[in-house]
Order: structure tokens, then sequence, then C-alpha cells
């Protein structure tokens, strides 16, 4: 029986997805898209993926600003231990909005997961708040996170490494960079050794905006839904770095007004026009 989530269960905030590479200089539809959603004009920029995250406040700052977001802040912490300072929790306060930068996924997950910050990412979302993450920051939303693989080549067993992300969206795996970088034959592998878990390719200057149950895509890429629920074979754990075999995967690729149902694993097209402004 298909594991797939409580429907009770729904989140109140939004989740914006990114595969990277956003537009921050042209239409900008993603960053729009954020702008929208952020009801008070203030946005904290988490730059924890990053070792080196100087320059990323200046440009998201320019970017926003001509989107009608007054106030962009930084948040970055050096280690653990600033996770639970109460001067970085108060860069927190009273936000309903924070964007993760790209970087490093394993960096985000190992300095906040379980901290104080991240407690506090997460009750921004419950209580109706948007929390969006681009590149780095797309893969940690997940339970189990995309960490390392190849790219551009058939997935060969054993040639993928994943961690524990911050589940902040549950029962998926995410990826991104994804046409750019040939990564579907990571995220088949993925998939294949956790078939319960829906694998999402996210393309660069591309989004899913997760609203409930649902998400709609935004930008101007596609997004890969790879489906391993009803595979009938897969010799993933019989043989050590051999291509891999599976049969009977699911696979959907959706663009721009594209709709995709997270309980029923269904895609549906034409309802995912945001409201006008």
């Amino acid at each position: 029986m298909k594991q797939r989530g409580d429907k009770g269960a729904k989140k109140k905030g939004t989740l914006v997805i990114i595969g990277g590479h956003e537009d921050r200089d042209g239409d900008r539809v993603i960053l729009k898209e954020v702008a929208r959603l952020i009801a008070d004009g203030r946005l904290v920029l988490a730059t924890i993926a990053s070792r080196e995250p100087e320059g990323y406040l200046e440009k998201y700052q320019k970017s926003f600003g001509e989107l009608g977001i007054s106030e962009v802040t930084e948040l970055y912490v050096h280690n653990r231990i600033e996770a639970a300072d109460p001067e970085k929790l108060n860069a927190l306060r009273d936000v309903k909005a924070v964007f993760f930068s790209g970087g490093d996924q394993v960096r985000i997950t190992s300095q906040i997961g379980g901290t104080p910050i991240f407690e506090q990412v997460r009750q921004i979302y419950e209580e109706g708040g948007v929390i969006a993450g681009t590149s780095a920051g797309a893969s940690m939303m997940s339970e189990t996170m995309m960490v390392k693989g190849s790219s551009a080549t058939s997935f060969r067993n054993g040639d993928v490494r994943m961690a524990p992300g911050l589940g902040l969206l549950p029962n998926v795996i995410i990826d991104q960079h994804f046409a750019e970088r040939g990564r579907i034959g990571r995220l088949i592998g993925a998939v294949s050794m956790n078939p319960r878990e829906l694998g999402i390719g996210i393309d660069e200057d591309t989004a899913i905006v997760v609203e409930g149950d649902e998400f709609r895509v935004i930008g101007s890429g596609a997004v890969y839904l790879v489906d391993a629920s009803g595979i009938t074979h897969s010799d993933v754990a019989d043989s050590w770095n051999s291509t891999l075999s599976i049969f009977d995967l699911k696979l959907h690729v959706l663009s721009a007004g594209d709709t995709f149902d997270l309980l029923t694993h269904r895609p549906s097209r034409g309802h995912a026009s945001p409201p006008a402004d």
C-alpha cells in the first residue's frame, strides 16, 4: 500500500523550491512570485550553505528591492554554536519569509539541523510563512536529501550519496540544476533505493510552489517527477557498481502552468496561475 502522508496534516505555509540560477535581472518570474507571497515586505536571506557568503546579500537586496521588498537582511552561522545564539535567533523574530541561497546543502543541515534556528524556521512555515530555497537551499527541503552522485551518466548501483534533510517537504527527494547537469540517472538511482519517495528534479530558473498537498510549476524550465512506487523489478541491492536495471518506473515532465497532487501523484494542466496582483 502506498504511503503518501496524512491528508489531515496539511502545512499552512508555502515552500518555493528553486532549481538554481533563478533570473535576478530580467523577467524574474520566480523572485516576483516570492515577493508576491511576502505580505509585509521583509525577507531574511539565509546564506548558511556557503562557506564564503560575501556578495549574496547585495545581489538579492538589489533584485528584491526592485520588486518591492523593502527589507532584506542576512542570516549566517559559522557553526552549530552560533545556531543557538540569541542574536542570530533575533534575526528571525517577527519574520514571515526566509530564503536559503545556494552552496552546499550538507552545510545547511549540519549547521542548523536540530537547532533553535531550525525550529524557528519550521515555526515560521507552520504559522503560514514562506520558506524558499535555491540549489542547495532546494535539496535540503526534503527528509532524504541528495548530496552527491555522478551526472550525465546512467546510474551505477552505489553511485549516489544521500543524507537526512530538514524535512519541510516529506516523502520526496529533490535534485536541482537538473537538465543542465544531466541528473536524471542519479535521481532514478535515488528513488530506486527509496521507492516510497517521489523524485523531483528541477531545472535552473524553474521552481515548484508548494501549498498544502499540491504544487504548481513556475519559471522557464521543466520539473521531472520520478515515481518508483509501482516498480516491479530493481537490482539496486544485488550488484555493486553495475548499471541499474529497473522496470515500470513512471516519469512525468511538467512545465509552467502545471500542477501536481502530492497525495495521488497525479499531474494536472491549466490550474496553476497565481492570483492577479
